[in-house]
């Protein structure tokens, strides 16, 4: 008995980076459970096991990978357990555990600030009282603004009920924001291409979600220090992740109206405004969030390419985004820079980069390469689908997307097993892996003899 309470500690207590992950696949397995009820879905029957542990997965990673139609198979109930482990998922299952113990006694302990900070990644154990009553405050804010919009749309624009619009605005509303990309209709948004009303303001909780706490909590904190003092002073994380956002959401806009202009299956039939409008929409859907206004199966092969870029680099850290995140694309490009103009340092507005900030990102992004190619391997080994396609599935997995060509329904029950664990990995593995880097860095008090192999 005293051995297995050992363990149990071990597990959960130890190392709060093994605490995440424990919680994850906890709540996974509580909502596979929820989701094989009989009365979660609308026949009255049971659901697969498999169906239900990757309708879960994709819940609680917000990924938005389905196998079945969500608005026509699960129930109400159903919906409700998809929305609460999107919520859970998106939020952090570490960071409410925490918010719950703050509000209960007032305080947290060492232990439980620590798992805070490896799931929210905020800047000190000081900092995290203050960052988990942020991430509410977003969450709240945000997500029942862009509700509130959507279920004035869907009411006075589409003639819905009142009961009706509210729930699509609310539940489009806590997807778009935790970048999940469950929708309730079976052409998920593809029936609002043309609506602006619609599509831009799940853009825009798509993209606030996708910026990451860190950045949201002090863009606020900022404004208010500037109203009193003139002066804006963002940190390095912060501008790094504000800049390469907008650009890849430009980029992304400007690659997919010049590859899809003519595409008679996406672009093709729309006016110019209606181009830009899907072009930047499906940009923004393609850093984290699984709604589409476009046949994603009739997109060109180059633009699949440029979504696989797209989704692969992801979001901002410590948010609902997945990928290897835009301050580690963004780091290992200052690399390269600094590598080919000679530099010994690589610098990025002004500010020197640490050399293990360095090895960290060269780690999230080489180990996310090499599970991606290792799923896209095994799934091509099982399944007889276009091989754009299912690199398209495998990168959209890990990289906790949720966009699909069609093929994840028709995959095998092998293939749908390897999408789960890339979602669980996408999901937690860059977040783990860097906080237990940090967790186990050491000081050295010696070198080794130094040899350089040839490079290049």
């Amino acid at each position: 008995m005293a051995r297995a309470t050992r363990v149990w500690h071990s597990l959960f207590t130890l190392h709060p980076a093994r605490t995440v992950v424990m919680a994850f696949a906890l709540v996974i397995a509580i909502g596979a459970g929820l989701l094989s009820l009989p009365f979660a879905a609308e026949s009255g029957t049971a659901t697969g096991l498999v169906t239900s542990l990757f309708t879960a997965t994709s819940a609680v990673c917000v990924t938005g990978l389905a196998v079945v139609d969500t608005g026509t198979h699960w129930s109400g109930f159903g919906e409700g357990v998809i929305l609460a482990l999107i919520q859970v998922g998106g939020f952090g299952i570490m960071t409410m555990a925490s918010l719950l113990a703050l509000l209960v006694s007032g305080k947290l302990r060492l232990r439980m600030q620590l798992t805070a900070q490896a799931e929210t990644k905020s800047f000190g154990i000081g900092d995290v009282r203050r960052v988990l009553l942020g991430v509410a405050g977003c969450t709240v804010i945000v997500e029942l603004a862009v509700g509130a919009l959507l279920a004035l749309r869907f009411r006075f624009g589409y003639g819905e009920t009142v009961r009706d619009a509210a729930y699509l605005g609310f539940f489009h509303s806590v997807s778009a924001f935790n970048n999940a990309g469950f929708g309730l209709h079976p052409d998920n948004l593809t029936r609002y291409a043309q609506d602006p009303w619609v599509t831009l303001p799940v853009s825009a909780a798509v993209i606030l979600g996708g910026l990451g706490f860190p950045v949201l909590l002090e863009l606020l904190r900022h404004r208010h220090r500037r109203t009193s003092t003139g002066r804006r002073n963002w940190t390095l994380h912060t501008k790094l992740t504000l800049l390469t956002t907008a650009a890849l959401l430009l980029i992304g806009t400007l690659l997919t109206c010049v590859l899809e202009w003519t595409n008679k299956g996406t672009l093709g039939p729309l006016d110019w405004p209606g181009k830009l409008l899907n072009g930047f929409f499906h940009s923004a859907m393609s850093r984290t969030a699984g709604f589409n206004s476009l046949d994603i199966g009739a997109l060109q092969a180059s633009t699949l390419l440029v979504t696989c870029i797209l989704m692969f680099i992801g979001g901002g850290s410590a948010g609902t985004a997945g990928g290897i995140k835009v301050t580690t694309f963004a780091v290992l490009a200052a690399a390269i820079a600094a590598e080919v103009r000679g530099e010994p340092d690589a610098s990025v507005m002004g500010r020197r980069i640490a050399p293990h900030v360095l090895r960290q990102a060269l780690t999230v992004a080489l180990l996310g390469v090499g599970l991606v190619i290792a799923a896209t391997l095994a799934l091509s080994s099982i399944a007889r689908h276009p091989f754009e396609n299912i690199l398209f599935e495998a990168v959209s997995a890990f990289a906790t997307v949720g966009l699909s060509t069609g093929i994840t329904a028709d995959l095998p029950d092998t293939g749908q097993l390897i999408l789960i664990l890339l979602m669980f990995v996408g999901r937690l593995g860059p977040i783990t892996l860097v906080s237990a880097l940090a967790l186990r860095e050491r000081t050295r008090r010696y070198h080794l003899p130094e040899e350089r192999p040839v490079i290049g």
